[in-house]
């Protein structure tokens, strides 16, 4: 099967053909098993305890992940169904037009998030070499350094990054590190005694795995964008429900363990900082958080290339190659200049738009249309997807209900805003998503009569 490279390469939002579609299962197993390796996964995870007990957590944990990697990998086979990106799709409840205001959502969180891991990524080698070589800080040059790795892998693309740098490298180091890393940890704290440890009580159970749940879904936005190149949907399902499973529930455990063996002390103002200092403090923990961090490098990656994407669904005449460099110029500029506590709780914020999104889109392609959208009319301006001025007003409406059920069981804890449903406690994610799903079915039905 050939990779995609030059021309081919830029395709922009236009459907991959079959022919050139290049991961099968293994290559996408491989890429999110990759993306889910986040020292942020870890941060999460520190969030369960100790208002959970640690096995309380670890059940959280594991309730969550199977809940949204199954909604992640039904996303993911839309994306392989059609060969479109994740914005293109949502032309289709949304219409043309109507998709816009989603996609200006999802650029703004994907030039905040490719930032954010930049910030991280800089912040983790800074601590390295501080500790490690007794150097001073360099951190601006490490974000620079890191920005430009970011920009070089996007204008690679995902195919050429998965076969020839995560698939040959990478898996297999952050593989051998986060076991021992997960070695380290089990020789270092009693974890027997922690599990027998009660939580405090202050979380409740299913808000804990609403918490598990949200992190998967957080990829809806781009998991067409890479699930358009698998080679099937089977492939497409698997690869990305299983391959972002398994580190997404290592991650969370480990960031757990790590907290409630009082390692570790959150911190909302400076979140990575004392976790990178735990792994650094264990046996072998540098040379551990160093490959953890070649690991991290994708997540950039994905941010700045998807946020490409979405930009050309607006202006779809715009190259790819020079907005990867336009973005990756912005990033280094928040990079440098932001501090990362100024805008975690907005991206958070922006996230809370697009669990119903998804809820939107799986009732449309898998109900409603029965798995069959007409590809070539979401790129047609006056054709099946245009509906009144290119808005479908019941795609937006339902979008809207499902923000509102979300926000009013979340609150606005960004704006200081309470939530106005304090008695609901399974959390936002999968309530937001029912409402949006069921009043999609629920209008569809009542327009097909």
């Amino acid at each position: 099967m050939a990779v995609l490279t030059g021309q081919q390469a830029e395709r922009g939002i236009l459907p991959i053909p079959r022919e050139q579609r290049a991961l099968g299962l293994w290559d996408g197993f491989v890429l999110w098993a990759d993306l889910g390796v986040s020292f942020l996964v870890m941060v999460v995870g520190m969030f369960l305890v100790p208002g959970l007990g640690l096995a309380e957590a670890l059940l959280a944990i594991l309730i969550g992940a199977l809940i949204g990697n199954l909604l992640l990998g039904l996303g993911a086979i839309v994306g392989s169904d059609t060969g479109a990106p994740t914005m293109v799709l949502l032309r289709a409840p949304l219409g043309l037009r109507g998709s816009y205001a989603p996609t200006v959502l999802n650029i703004v969180q994907l030039v905040g998030w490719a930032a954010l891991e930049v910030i991280v990524m800089a912040q983790a080698m800074d601590a390295l070499v501080s500790r490690v070589l007794g150097f001073g800080s360099a951190y601006h040059l490490w974000i620079i350094l890191f920005t430009a790795l970011t920009a070089f892998l996007a204008l690679g693309g995902p195919v050429k990054v998965t076969k020839e740098y995560l698939e040959k490298f990478v898996i297999w180091a952050v593989l051998a590190s986060t076991v021992w890393l997960t070695i380290a940890i089990f020789l270092t704290y009693d974890v027997r005694a922690l599990l027998s440890r009660p939580g405090t009580g202050a979380m409740p159970f299913w808000i804990g795995v609403d918490l598990v749940i949200a992190l998967p879904i957080s990829w809806f936005p781009l998991v067409a964008d890479y699930s358009r190149f698998a080679r099937s949907s089977k492939a497409a399902f698997w690869g990305t429900a299983g391959g972002y499973f398994v580190p997404h529930v290592w991650f969370y455990a480990l960031g757990a363990v790590l907290a409630v063996s009082a390692a570790v002390t959150f911190d909302p103002h400076a979140p990575i900082a004392p976790l990178l200092t735990a792994i650094a403090s264990l046996t072998a923990g540098g040379l551990a958080l160093l490959i953890l961090l070649v690991g991290e490098t994708d997540e950039a990656f994905a941010n700045v290339y998807s946020t490409a994407t979405s930009i050309q669904n607006l202006v779809p005449e715009l190259s790819q190659r020079r907005l990867v460099l336009g973005i990756s110029g912005v990033v280094l500029v928040i990079g440098l200049l932001v501090p990362l506590a100024e805008y975690e709780s907005f991206l958070l914020l922006i996230g809370g738009f697009f669990v119903p999104l998804l809820g939107l889109l799986l009732a449309d392609y898998f109900v409603l249309s029965r798995r069959r959208y007409a590809v070539d009319e979401l790129y047609r301006e006056d054709g099946r997807y245009w509906y009144s001025g290119g808005v479908n007003w019941p795609g937006i409406v339902t979008w809207a209900a499902g923000v509102v059920t979300y926000f009013s069981i979340s609150g606005l804890g960004a704006l200081g805003v309470p939530s106005l449903l304090p008695w609901v406690t399974v959390g936002a994610s999968l309530p937001s998503f029912a409402v949006a799903f069921l009043l999609c079915v629920g209008l569809g039905k009542l327009a097909a009569k």
